[in-house]
């Protein structure tokens, strides 16, 4: 009888950025804003589905074209596209650390990103960590938006990715899920160190 095969090698790791390389806090871009107003704005504008919509290659005068029926909401939009860098908390503990210990490791550092293709510059001077990949899918630059599958997919055939081969790492429980249904290895991320946990779990060579 013919043994059973090894389980594939992880050699991959594909990093989310927002709130896992990077801290992201959209109430940083209203300084002279109450969380009141902020609050009561992103209601009205149904924040988490606009978000979506720029992650997903919507430009943002497109957005501030749909609010014109609504114009009393367009400067708060405004003030959140020029305020963006201020949502930016900067690297995440940890993260750079792992970043450089995989990347001396041989390992292959991926990024999968929903971010606003107008917006993405704004990710290296906050997190350094996340120019460190070897490629970066932005979600906005490609019309595709986690947790669509078709966004993994783009991933694994522009950039020859075996999902068994892979961790996906993501703060969002929705995007790992789909990771996982992909085939791909999917860590839900919580801090730096319980990564680091989860990738010696897979094999991977990291510290403590």
């Amino acid at each position: 009888m013919a043994p059973a095969p090894a389980e594939a090698l992880v050699d991959t790791v594909v990093l989310d950025f927002g709130n896992v390389l990077v801290g992201w806090d959209p109430y940083g871009a209203f300084p002279g804003r109450t969380r009141a107003e902020v609050d009561a704005w992103m209601a009205d504008v149904d924040f988490p589905a606009l978000n979506l919509a720029q992650d997903a290659g919507r430009s943002w005068s497109e957005a501030r074209a749909g609010l014109a029926d609504r114009p009393h909401l367009q400067p708060l939009l405004d003030e959140y596209v020029a305020g963006f860098p201020g949502t930016l908390t900067g690297p995440v503990p940890g993260s750079e650390e792992l970043v450089d210990e995989l990347s001396a490791a041989g390992v292959r550092l991926l990024g999968l990103t929903n971010w606003s293709a107008e917006l993405f510059g704004h990710a290296a001077g906050a997190a350094p960590a996340t120019t460190r990949m070897e490629h970066v899918v932005v979600s906005g630059q490609v019309g595709l938006a986690k947790p669509d599958p078709a966004i993994f997919r783009h991933l694994t055939d522009t950039h020859d990715v075996d999902p068994a081969r892979a961790v996906f790492v993501d703060d969002s429980p929705a995007n790992v899920a789909v990771a996982r249904e992909l085939g791909f290895h999917a860590v839900r991320f919580t801090d730096t160190t319980a990564l680091r946990a989860a990738l010696r779990d897979l094999g991977l060579p990291v510290g403590r």
